[in-house]
């Protein structure tokens, strides 16, 4: 027994080391293949280089051969250049330095949409709906310049100073404003008011690195006023950091809960847990999602419909599961790489199928789900079994392989966008007729108007106001036509309103009037307030 115990070890001994030595060997091989790779890429760069017949832009031949290594990955693993890195992150930072407006170009004429509160534009009185004509001494009217320059022209460092040149109906002259230039925030809540008296409703477009703290701001407000459930509307946005996602969802999770795990060939498999931080963990919950929902979102999303714990109303979202990691190169351009796949806690892998090196139909994918109906009925979105999952808690059916869908499917309301509504929204006619009708009458809305619910209950669009839209539009080779006007003629009183509200109070009251037709909006206001229905829902 001595003998065939010393044997074993030694043959295991034996096996440990051959297995050490292919091991070895194993590095040895992709070491010398990696490094024939690279010197295969540095032969290719070098003979274009010194030899190739005509001129060569070297910087776009790396930058070229970059993108087209990526390309044949997947989707989502991208090449940013410096310029393009850093308007790539800045919607997701905190802030930057400028003078605190939000602007629109429209047909050669920017026009300010809104004017920051508390910023270097609102203390020296520039106001929604003018129209920056010169930025110190550089025209920027009727000159068909790209929007990256005229921000470059207004930005600046803190401190410094520019001159703006705007024009103003009230003001046949140009009127000149000298600016200090400032830190500015960027925000990522659009919307947060009671939309009745015991819900809430916030609005998140992206999830940025001051989401938590403006998400917690906003809740502590709400229930201030007395909220008690809460509709978050997640339509259309796209994502961002994904450590916010998992805070945002810990918001509303028991302690120790799975939130999502990632993993992928070369990452192990990471956790992300809830903990006992969660500010609404009880109140009834409705998450609106859309095809525009995205990454971040879906994480949300995908968790609080595993868990049972709250009702998700509207429309299958994109369908984003992978996970990228930014690396940065000498010249500050940037390469994302997907490193990992995440998965919600039931287990669902919701990335849309793709297939590499074809990234048309990948983004064309939105326009298939409309022209098969999707956008329009449940009824013709179809999953295989393989695809089925059950929840958490109450082990209802969910579907993995493209997207979160929805508990309660609301239809995209195809009818109010008619070609013609279509027409004036795309030439602008639309905001520049409600930045016009506000340069008018301003002083007379205010006085009328001291606040919004006074606005909201009273101010009305005539049928007359309209007639001047359609006039407007005619101007502007938008062919005027009855039948269409008749069926958009509700939903674009209710876009003027909202725009003229946006202009004169803040974004909330825009989406405030706007949700008093969204249908969405509507579906999971309903559901919120009957018991019955929220809780058969996710039983």
């Amino acid at each position: 027994m001595k003998k065939i115990g010393f044997s074993f070890l030694v043959l295991l001994f034996l096996n440990f080391l051959s297995s050490a030595q292919n091991q070895r060997n194993s590095q040895n091989n992709q070491s010398s293949e990696h490094l024939n790779n690279i010197n295969k890429l540095g032969t290719v760069y070098s003979s274009i280089t010194r030899f190739y017949v005509d001129e060569t832009n070297n910087s776009k031949i790396v930058e070229d051969a970059i993108k087209g290594i990526l390309e044949n990955l997947d989707p989502h693993s991208t090449y940013t250049n410096a310029e393009e890195t850093r308007k790539l992150n800045e919607p997701l930072e905190a802030n930057f330095d400028g003078i605190g407006i939000t602007f629109n170009m429209l047909l050669d004429t920017l026009y300010i949409t809104q004017v920051h509160a508390g910023g270097p534009s609102q203390k020296v009185g520039l106001l929604a709906g003018d129209r920056i004509v010169k930025v110190d001494d550089t025209p920027i009217a009727g000159v068909n310049m790209a929007n990256s320059d005229i921000i470059k022209l207004i930005r600046g460092k803190k401190g410094t100073l520019v001159r703006i040149f705007v024009k103003r109906s009230s003001s046949p002259d140009l009127l000149e404003f000298l600016i200090t230039r400032d830190n500015i925030s960027i925000y990522s809540i659009d919307a947060c008011y009671m939309a009745d008296a015991t819900t809430g409703y916030i609005r998140l477009s992206r999830f940025a690195s001051t989401t938590i703290n403006e998400f917690k701001t906003a809740l502590y407000r709400l229930q201030k006023e007395g909220m008690k459930n809460l509709i978050l509307d997640l339509q259309e946005n796209g994502g961002g950091y994904l450590h916010i996602a998992y805070a945002l969802a810990d918001q509303f999770l028991d302690s120790g809960r799975l939130i999502v795990y990632t993993q992928g060939d070369k990452m192990r498999r990471s956790d992300a847990i809830s903990t006992d931080d969660g500010l609404f963990t009880k109140g009834k919950l409705v998450i609106l999602i859309n095809e525009g929902s995205a990454s971040a979102s879906e994480i949300v999303a995908g968790a609080i419909q595993d868990w049972d714990r709250g009702v998700i109303v509207g429309r299958r979202s994109f369908g984003k599961g992978l996970v990228q990691r930014s690396f940065d190169l000498p010249d500050s351009s940037m390469i994302r790489l997907t490193v990992a796949r995440y998965y919600t806690p039931s287990g669902r892998y919701i990335q849309k199928p793709y297939e590499k090196g074809n990234s048309y139909a990948y983004k064309h994918d939105l326009i298939d789900r409309y022209n098969k109906g999707e956008l329009l009925s449940a009824d013709s979105i179809h999953f295989p079994d393989s695809l089925k999952y059950q929840t958490l808690i109450s082990k209802r059916t969910v579907y993995g392989g493209g997207g979160i869908m929805p508990d309660i499917f609301v239809p995209i309301d195809s009818a109010r966008f008619t070609p013609y509504h279509s027409r004036l929204n795309g030439m602008g006619v639309i905001y520049r007729f409600s930045m016009r009708y506000l340069d008018s009458y301003r002083k007379e809305l205010q006085k009328l108007y001291p606040n919004f619910k006074i606005f909201k209950d009273k101010f009305n669009i005539s049928d007359a106001l309209l007639v001047e839209l359609q006039d407007m539009g005619t101007e502007n080779n938008v062919l005027f036509n009855e039948d269409q006007f008749n069926k958009s003629k509700e939903y674009l009183s209710l876009q003027l309103k909202a725009l003229i509200a946006n202009a004169l109070f803040d974004n909330s009251e825009y989406f405030e009037i706007i949700n008093a037709r969204s249908d969405s909006f509507l579906c999971a206001l309903e559901i919120i307030n009957d018991d019955d229905v929220y809780f058969k829902i996710l039983k």
